[in-house]
C-alpha cells in the first residue's frame, strides 16, 4: 500500500466467515485473511453477524473470537434499523430477509467501505446494490460497494498500480 492510504474497512457478513471452511469458497475466503493479517484490510462485524455465526458450528465460532476484537463489532442502532426498515418497504430484499438489509444498514451507517458476501442472491449483485443504493440517496446516505471476496483479492499481489 502506498504511503497515507488507509486499509479499506471491510464489514463481514456471515457467508464469508463460514466460507472459511467451506470447500467451495475457502481458497479465497482464507486470502481475504492474509491480506487482512497482512494489514491491507481492516475487518468488522455486526452484533447481528456474531449473533448468527453462534449458531454455527465450532470452528466457525472460533474463527470469529479469533478474528474479531470487541472494538471490531458494529452495534446495532435504531438508526440502522430504520435504514433496513427503508430497504425492506422499497422491495429491495423480501421482509423474510430483514436480517440481509440489517447487515446492509449497519454497513452504511458505519461508513464502512465494503460490504463483503459470499450471498450472490441477496447481497452480492447489481440489482440488489442499485436498490440499497437508490434508498440511500433518497435517505442521505453514501453508496454501499458490495463485493465477494474474489473482488477484494485480485490485484493485492500486483507491486504497481
Amino acid at each position: 500500500m502506498k504511503a497515507g492510504m488507509h486499509a479499506p474497512s471491510l464489514y463481514l457478513d456471515t457467508s464469508v466467515i463460514g466460507g472459511y471452511y467451506d470447500p467451495e469458497f475457502m481458497a479465497d475466503t482464507r486470502r481475504l485473511w492474509e491480506l487482512q493479517a497482512a494489514g491491507r484490510f481492516r475487518f468488522h462485524a455486526s452484533q447481528l453477524g456474531i449473533a448468527e455465526a453462534a449458531k454455527a458450528p465450532p470452528l466457525v465460532r472460533a474463527l470469529v473470537d479469533e478474528t474479531f476484537l470487541p472494538e471490531a463489532v458494529i452495534a446495532i442502532t435504531p438508526e440502522m434499523e430504520t435504514l433496513a426498515q427503508a430497504y425492506l418497504k422499497a422491495k429491495v430484499v423480501p421482509p423474510r430477509f430483514a436480517d440481509d438489509a440489517l447487515h446492509v444498514a449497519a454497513c452504511i451507517v458505519s461508513r464502512l467501505d465494503y460490504l463483503v458476501s459470499w450471498n450472490f442472491k441477496h447481497l452480492t449483485n447489481l440489482r440488489r446494490e442499485t436498490g440499497f443504493n437508490a434508498v440511500n440517496l433518497l435517505q442521505g446516505y453514501p453508496a454501499v460497494r458490495i463485493v465477494a471476496p474474489t473482488f477484494l483479492i485480485h490485484g493485492q499481489d500486483e507491486k504497481s498500480p
